[in-house]
């Protein structure tokens, strides 16, 4: 018997990336946002600032979700301000176990000058060792790239980024080279 949820087109979008290199964090996503096999926009902005551009916040997953997501961060962000790891973790506690939450289809990556933290649905709230972490249909493949040109070349955090989306725009269809990027001097 088919399964017809799973035969239903799906809004998809996206690749988002984080890279803290060289003293700055980098927050860099592609502008596609596609349902089923229909490309429906090409410039969409997946990056915000909060608490007066000190904290930048990129999502992938349902936009409506995302943005609605977004909100409860900022919320979070205000109740804690300057303790984004605790503003993440409140979100990430309500995510789970909110009724209307739990629902919602998105992930995160926050930023600040000390931390980059990837946000889940199942409650995860991770710190990536290495300062690279990317989300979306293309995060894996821009993660990568990330990766090895973070250690294997003395490209910028913002070159890195817009090298790795690139790569990501190449191997996967959610994904276009339509990029903008948001930064931030990085204590760490």
């Amino acid at each position: 018997m088919p399964n017809i949820a799973a035969d239903k087109p799906r809004w998809r979008s996206t690749t988002v990336l984080a890279v803290r290199h060289q003293g700055r964090i980098v927050l860099g996503a592609d502008g596609q946002v596609t349902y089923g096999n229909t490309i429906m926009k090409s410039d969409t902005k997946k990056l915000r600032r909060m608490l007066d551009g000190k904290v930048l916040v990129g999502f992938a997953g349902s936009t409506a979700d995302a943005f609605a997501l977004m909100e409860r961060f900022e919320e979070k962000v205000k109740d804690y301000p300057g303790n984004i790891a605790r503003a993440a973790t409140e979100l990430a506690r309500d995510w789970r176990t909110d009724r209307a939450l739990r629902k919602l289809e998105a992930m995160m990556i926050v930023a600040d000058a000390e931390l980059s933290l990837l946000l889940t649905g199942q409650g995860d709230v991770v710190q990536p060792t290495d300062g690279v972490v990317g989300i979306g249909s293309g995060g894996p493949y821009a993660t990568s790239a990330a990766k090895a040109l973070v250690k294997h070349s003395d490209l910028s955090a913002e070159q890195i980024v817009r090298e790795s989306l690139a790569v990501a725009a190449e191997i996967d269809i959610y994904t276009n080279n339509n990029v903008i990027v948001e930064e931030l001097e990085s204590s760490t």
